[in-house]
């Protein structure tokens, strides 16, 4: 049975390493390694994840199975004052992906959203990563093509995807 928990602080080591293991696969042929690197330290460092959580700007979840962690999740509901909830993370290691975890981890945040009082979910993706066409099944649509400076020279070259509840 999947069991998502709020994230606390002693899960910081977790996500770093689900970061550090689902990162250099989802992204290795997009991304160079310096981008990698940069974006890890800029979102995923102890300082960067200490701050996130504390200030709970976004909630962050693990997800388990069977005492075993399978990944996290970045949710923010009320995005930009709207009645929206923003996935801002969510990252499965790569041995559980394609056995319906990742649905079923959309399906609660889709719970949790409208307990908020959220009528949409939205997200960012990639547009060369290859979960694109797991959102685009569960009923997210390309909303619009967006580029993010991130400093250092660097892009993130999304798809702004939504999907209404």
């Amino acid at each position: 049975m999947i069991t998502i928990l709020e994230a606390k602080a002693e899960n910081i080591k977790t996500i770093q390493e689900i970061t550090n293991t689902t990162w250099p696969i989802t992204y290795g042929k997009i991304l160079s390694e310096e981008q990698l690197d940069y974006m890890l330290d800029l979102f995923y460092s102890d300082k960067a994840l200490n701050n996130q959580l504390e200030k709970k700007e976004q909630l962050f979840y693990m997800i388990s199975e069977d005492k075993t962690t399978l990944g996290f999740i970045g949710i923010e509901h009320h995005y930009k004052n709207e009645p929206a909830t923003r996935i801002h993370k969510i990252y499965l290691l790569p041995e559980t992906q394609g056995k319906g975890i990742g649905k079923k981890v959309i399906e609660w945040i889709e719970k949790m959203a409208l307990e908020n009082h959220s009528n949409s979910l939205s997200l960012n993706v990639n547009r060369f990563n290859s979960a694109l066409s797991f959102y685009k099944k569960i009923g997210f649509e390309i909303i619009d093509e967006v580029n993010i400076d991130i400093g250092n020279g660097f892009l993130m070259e999304d798809y702004f995807m939504a999907k209404k509840l």
